[in-house]
This record gives C-alpha cells, sequence and structure tokens, in this order.
C-alpha cells in the first residue's frame, strides 16, 4: 500500500532507540525525510548511521523549553516547513505515590507531557499555514487504565487529554493529531528487556497472565500504526487513542 508519505518532513522525538527508532526508520521506507531528536549524540550518530541516508539528527534536551524552541526552529529552517510530528520522548521514575518525591512528579510530567504539549503547539503553527499535517503522540495503556508507575500513568493520561483537545481544535485547520498507547513492547534498551534477564520465569508468567496475545509487542508494530495514522489513509481519524497491545489492556474500548 502507498501511504503517499515520499517527501513528507518528519520529526520523532526519542528517535535514536526503541519506538522511535523503529518509527523513524519505517518513515524512511516509506520514502519520506526524517529527523530524530535525543540527548545523546553517540546514539543519535549510530542510529543515523544504522538507517542510512535521508535522516537528520538534533541533539537536543526536550525537558528545556529553550532547548525545544530551538530545535523546531532548527528543523524548520533546514527542511521548510513540518508535516508530521511523532513525540515519541518519555520514560517513568518514583514507585508508589507515598515514597515519590514531588520532584519526579514535576520530571515526568515535562519529559512525558509538557514537552509533547509545547512542540505541538509549536508544530501547529507551521502546519495550520499549509492546511495539512499530523502529530501523534505515544503515550501507554496505562494513560488510560490503572497500571505503571503513578508518575508515567498520570502524565500519559494527560498527554491523551491533550491529544483529544488539540485535535478538536486544530481539525478544521487541515492538522489530524492522534495518539498511539502501546502495551509491553520488547526492545534492547528497554525495561522489559532488563526484566527478563533479571527474572526470566517471571516474565513468562507476566505475558501468559497480562497478555492475550502471548508475547510482548515489537517496536515494529507500533511504527506501523504511526506511519497509517500520519498519512491520508487515516484522513477521518481524528482524536484518537488507538491500543497496541495485544490485548493486553482490561479496557472495553
Amino acid at each position: 500500500m502507498d501511504l503517499q508519505l515520499q517527501g513528507k518532513h518528519v520529526l520523532v522525538t526519542g528517535g535514536s532507540k526503541g519506538i522511535g527508532k523503529a518509527i523513524a526508520k519505517e518513515f524512511l521506507e516509506e520514502g519520506a525525510r526524517v529527523s530524530i531528536a535525543a540527548r545523546n549524540l553517540n546514539d543519535l550518530e549510530k542510529t543515523k548511521e544504522e538507517l542510512g541516508k535521508g535522516i537528520s539528527i538534533y541533539q537536543t534536551d526536550i525537558t528545556n523549553a529553550d532547548e525545544r524552541e530551538k530545535l523546531m526552529q532548527s528543523f524548520v529552517n533546514e527542511h521548510g516547513s513540518i508535516d508530521v510530528l511523532i513525540n515519541n520522548a518519555g520514560g517513568s521514575k518514583g514507585a508508589n505515590i507515598t515514597d515519590t518525591e514531588m520532584d519526579l512528579f514535576y520530571d515526568t510530567l515535562e519529559l512525558n507531557y509538557f514537552s509533547a504539549v509545547h512542540l505541538s503547539k509549536l508544530a501547529t503553527e507551521y502546519m495550520k499555514k499549509n492546511n495539512s499535517g499530523s502529530i501523534i503522540n505515544i503515550t501507554s495503556i496505562y494513560g488510560r487504565e490503572s497500571g505503571g508507575k503513578p508518575t508515567y500513568n498520570n502524565a500519559k493520561s494527560a498527554l491523551i487529554s491533550f491529544t483529544k483537545a488539540l485535535a478538536d481544535e486544530v481539525a478544521v485547520d487541515g492538522v489530524r493529531v492522534n495518539s498511539i498507547a502501546p502495551g509491553s513492547i520488547l526492545h534492547e534498551t528497554g525495561n522489559w528487556q532488563k526484566r527478563i534477564e533479571a527474572d526470566p520465569e517471571g516474565m513468562k508468567q507476566f505475558v501468559k497472565r497480562e497478555i492475550p496475545g502471548g508475547r510482548f509487542g515489537t517496536p515494529e508494530e507500533i511504527a506501523n500504526v504511526a506511519v497509517f495514522l500520519a498519512s491520508e489513509k487515516a484522513s477521518w481519524v481524528v482524536g484518537t487513542s488507538i491500543n497496541v497491545d495485544g490485548g493486553q489492556s482490561k479496557m472495553n474500548f
């Protein structure tokens, strides 16, 4: 299927590894011009070497508002505008609520929520001028139901709510905003890989108990949904949160 993404200018945050890297690769295979942003320059350069031509890298800390503005300005200066923004950067901190310092709640919201809100606002300014664009926020099934660390759960819930609110606001301007809520996704640098190494039998039981699909998901399975959502094949998908979880979520919708 031709998703008609050739030549589209795509920015992926947290794009040097895991889900972000898989999303970048899939857009490249669709003929898009892809840029990835992350903090670690070595990881960025390694990913660029692995994925090959057609990819640009930006070293930045998206938890810093000034750096977010510089990132968007640098991207637009280099590419002329922005067609697709993937807010993928994220992570969890802390433990139980009563054992977690307030600083970690603020830090987690800055990484998972405020960075996406700010970059979306910046990108929307350019997308509205072109009457076209797609913003995709990578959230979590634990943003739709209880589970995971509270700091992460809270931030992803807020991001899903923001997705719907922004989508309804800018749909008339030709900008579509959606989110993808992954379940447990296995990749070599992720937490699930570390847990498997620490407790292989326990993780086997987790999969058997929690994931009807009988295995962990892959970053590529998230990436496949991302390119579809960014394409005109999804032209009437607006403000939606799509679970990609092998049935893991306990919700009916």
